[in-house]
């Protein structure tokens, strides 16, 4: 009888060897009706689908809820000049037109940074690019303390926060959404879009009240304060990828790399879509965007190159504005979002309260509107997130700016000293509206241009902050000009209406089975 019919029968003369000796080639399971498997067999590791269940909240959640931490930590600042811009003006006596000088190299470096800032969380990683981000806006809150004139704003407002907040913007909310999720996408766009913006106006009567009661100084102190306090929260529960901690995406059975992990050289993407095709599915382009040693394509790299090295941050993002700009429809993303930017954070952002205060009304009654938006906001953009899974992202658009312009209309009619219920029918309204347009321009960019939607939509948020950036130095001028707002705000309502015509030439891309 042979070792392996003697160790395999309980008769046997000789005594089984024990499981780990070197010797043992064989081993009983502990089910009776198991059969026999060896030790060192490559079978024996078990598969994902093998694996017991995870139980309890999905990490992604975790992740989430810590990147919306950050993004209203991050917000703070960015609410700062509307309300800062007076008090400054009390003190030193420069004009509006002056500090928006700041605020426009504010708004322009927000969104020039973000395509960038995408592409660097891809290379180094979330946690790592957003805590650089929040020292950034603590370093120029807290230098902003010492300034003594205009120019100086230039690098506080201008340089270090536009640097921080554009590495927190909303491409921070879609890179986390794309890495962490393949489903409830719109969702959590939605909640991070909304966490975002209403950081953002939450904080005005914190600000406005830090400044009339103790000064504009201790207000910068306090924004800077509450940057650093999130950094801590940032290294300790934010993760750059599902495989770190050895999940798939929420949505996924199995673990999965995301699109926002270090991938294989980008594809380039078409210059539109030929009748009857396909673009890939996002799952799809992962899928293969995480095999091992990718096959080298006549479009990717050359065909006898052995290897292929990562692209750097700026290849990539450059790479991905180049074959964007060859497609229709990313123009007419671009055309729309910046004219978004010009409505909400380029005009009504900065100049509402400056305008409401023109009329006679307080700084801070002024600010607790803009916080009311805030609060209708998330309810807004939540329910945006929502529907852009369910309605075609193009009719949400259009019916967003819309709506938005038809308000812009009766404006200027609304302000006076005291709050009138129609006031707060249009504050209600408006922050219903105003960031609604963002889920479906991720959902958008991520249906037209696949694994590398993020980074398409960094460069359209780009166009987004230089709307912005526009907007809030013209209408500083405009204040500066004519003493008062008012074409301020028709121009911004006709704007709107082109935008929601705009948001009509934006192409479909269908799978085959929808014809």
């Amino acid at each position: 009888m042979s070792g392996i019919d003697s160790a395999e029968q309980p008769g046997a003369s000789e005594p089984p060897t024990r499981p780990d000796s070197p010797a043992a080639p064989l081993t009983r399971p502990d089910s009776p009706a198991a059969p026999l498997t060896r030790p060192d067999s490559p079978a024996a590791p078990p598969t994902a689908s093998a694996r017991p269940p995870r139980r309890g909240i999905h990490p992604a959640w975790f992740v989430a809820g810590t990147a919306l931490i950050a993004l209203v930590g991050a917000a703070g600042f960015r609410a700062a000049p509307g309300v800062l811009m007076l008090p400054l003006h009390e003190e030193f006596g420069w004009s509006i037109g002056e500090m928006s000088i700041a605020v426009t190299l504010n708004l322009l470096l927000f969104g020039l940074t973000a395509p960038f800032a995408a592409a660097l969380m891809q290379r180094f990683g979330i946690r790592a690019v957003t805590t650089g981000a929040l020292l950034l806006i603590a370093t120029g809150s807290a230098l902003t303390v010492f300034v003594t004139a205009p120019g100086q704003l230039l690098f506080t407002w201008g340089l270090f926060i536009g640097l921080g907040t554009g590495s927190m913007a909303l491409v921070f909310a879609a890179t986390v959404t794309d890495t962490w999720f393949a489903a409830r996408r719109g969702l959590v766009s939605g909640v991070l879009t909304a966490g975002s913006a209403t950081g953002q106006l939450i904080f005005l009567p914190i600000i406005a009240t830090a400044a009339e009661e103790y000064g504009w100084r201790i207000a910068s102190i306090i924004i800077a304060s509450g940057a650093l306090i999130v950094v801590p929260l940032v290294l300790v529960f934010l993760r750059d990828r599902p495989s770190d901690l050895g999940v798939g995406r929420y949505g996924e059975e199995t673990p999965h790399a995301a699109a926002g992990s270090q991938v294989a050289p980008a594809q380039p993407i078409a210059a539109e879509p030929a009748p009857g095709t396909a673009e890939p599915q996002p799952a799809a382009a992962e899928r293969e965007s995480i095999t091992a040693e990718p096959e080298p394509t006549a479009a990717a790299a050359p065909a006898h190159a052995p290897t292929s090295r990562p692209l750097s941050a700026g290849a990539r993002a450059l790479g991905a504005l180049r074959d964007a700009a060859k497609v229709r429809s990313f123009w007419a993303l671009v055309a729309g979002f910046a004219i978004c930017g010009a409505t909400t954070n380029g005009l009504v952002g900065i100049h509402f309260i400056p305008s409401a205060h023109d009329h006679g009304m307080p700084q801070t009654t002024a600010a607790g509107l803009l916080a009311l938006v805030g609060i209708f906001d998330i309810v807004g953009t939540v329910l945006s997130g929502w529907l852009t899974d369910r309605v075609n992202p193009r009719i949400l658009l259009a019916a967003y700016y819309a709506f938005r312009g038809v308000s812009l209309l009766f404006l200027p009619s609304l302000l006076a000293a005291e709050v009138q219920p129609s006031m707060l029918v249009f504050i209600i309204f408006y922050g219903l509206d105003w960031v609604a347009t963002v889920p479906p321009t991720i959902a958008l960019c991520r249906e037209l241009f696949g694994d590398r939607g993020p980074l398409v939509f960094g460069w359209v948020f780009a166009a987004h902050q230089v709307g912005a950036g526009i907007a809030s130095a013209a209408a500083g001028f405009v204040r500066d000009e004519t003493g008062h707002y008012t074409y301020a705000w028709f121009a911004a309502a006709a704007l709107c209406a082109v935008a929601a015509l705009v948001s009509g030439l934006i192409a479909r891309r269908t799978a085959p089975a929808a014809g």
